[in-house]
């Protein structure tokens, strides 16, 4: 694995910040309906998807999830301010503005979406994997899911199919405690989600998901099994998220002492407190950069308030590839 250095905490504590001010914008705008539709944050995953980046060649690895899913294409390059364009539905939008909060695409940077499906990320992820070592390549594809998506029979049937083919995929349930409202408690007799790769005799286990090291460390081991052709891993990544499952989600399932109990394990804060234990960045530098995340989540809001609505015409001419389809009435 790549070496966790200064610059690699400062760069987690930068990103991790500018993603929960991103998030935490989204939220603002939406109460004002510049977004609309259903919003699903991230505040408190976030260690998640930088111990994921951190273990990814991002040149020839790929990444595919669920609904929760404005900062992964961040995370992996894509602009952030096309990323807010889609979710204001704007034609400078990472899909033009026809894709919204739930279907964020990135292409070019190995992003594969966000899928409004519950559950439907996951034998899509083994089937880009399948495309990789059909093709020769040796990229792994990090296909990832919550906690209640893990119920899914879609799910049994890819980590089969994955097992056989050894495909270079890894799943990753991101357990976030709930699904929508249900605890993890009241949807299967045992509370460990890792275990059910044991019956495919799937590498397999529970990884802290608050922190980015471990999440970093069990990623690479994964990655470095699915490069050498010995097939799929799956991880449990143990997180927590600190909004409701989306913004019109009223949390009656949870107290708010449960919500502080785990802000006291903070990934954001945790990385903090690493790099002023080690005298990574004084007082200052840290100031400087919470002011950079803070203007850069401004330019991001002033590029989505400013660009156009895409024109009627668009939501017939990205429907087919070929310009003269002929079955068009």
């Amino acid at each position: 694995m790549k070496k966790i250095t200064k610059q690699t905490y400062l760069n987690w504590y930068k990103d991790m910040l500018f993603w929960r001010k991103f998030e935490d914008k989204l939220a603002s705008v939406y109460i004002q309906q510049k977004v609309r539709g259903f919003l699903h944050l991230y505040n408190g995953q976030e260690a998640i998807l930088a111990g994921a980046i951190h273990a990814m060649d991002l040149s020839k690895d790929k990444m595919i999830t669920a609904y929760r899913n404005h900062v992964q294409p961040i995370g992996m390059g894509e602009d952030p301010k096309r990323v807010m364009a889609e979710l204001y539905g704007k034609v400078t939008g990472t899909s033009k503005g026809m894709g919204g909060s739930m279907h964020i695409f990135s292409k070019k940077h190995g992003f594969y979406g966000g899928h409004g499906i519950v559950g439907g990320q996951i034998p899509l992820g083994a089937g880009i994997a399948f495309g990789d070592k059909y093709s020769g390549s040796d990229g792994v594809t990090l296909t990832c899911f919550g906690d209640g998506a893990a119920r899914q029979g879609s799910l049994h049937e890819a980590f089969n199919l994955a097992m056989l083919w050894k495909l270079p995929v890894i799943f990753i349930c991101e357990n976030n405690g709930y699904a929508m409202g249900t605890s993890v408690d009241r949807t299967a007799n045992h509370p460990d989600i890792w275990k059910l790769g044991l019956g495919y005799e799937m590498p397999c286990g529970p990884v802290d998901g608050m922190n980015p090291v471990k999440v970093a460390e069990a990623i690479d081991e994964a990655i470095q099994r699915a490069r050498r052709g010995d097939g799929p891993t799956f991880l449990e990544l143990k997180t927590y998220r600190y909004r409701g499952h989306s913004m019109s989600d009223a949390q009656h399932y949870r107290t708010k002492d449960e919500v502080e109990e785990y802000k006291k394990i903070d990934p954001i804060t945790q990385v903090l407190d690493v790099i002023k234990e080690k005298k990574y960045a004084t007082d200052e530098e840290i100031s400087a950069i919470d002011k950079e995340v803070k203007a850069l989540v401004k330019e991001c809001e002033k590029f989505a308030e400013e660009s156009p609505f895409p024109p009627v015409e668009q939501l017939y001419d990205v429907v087919y590839e070929q310009e003269d389809y002929p079955f068009i009435s």
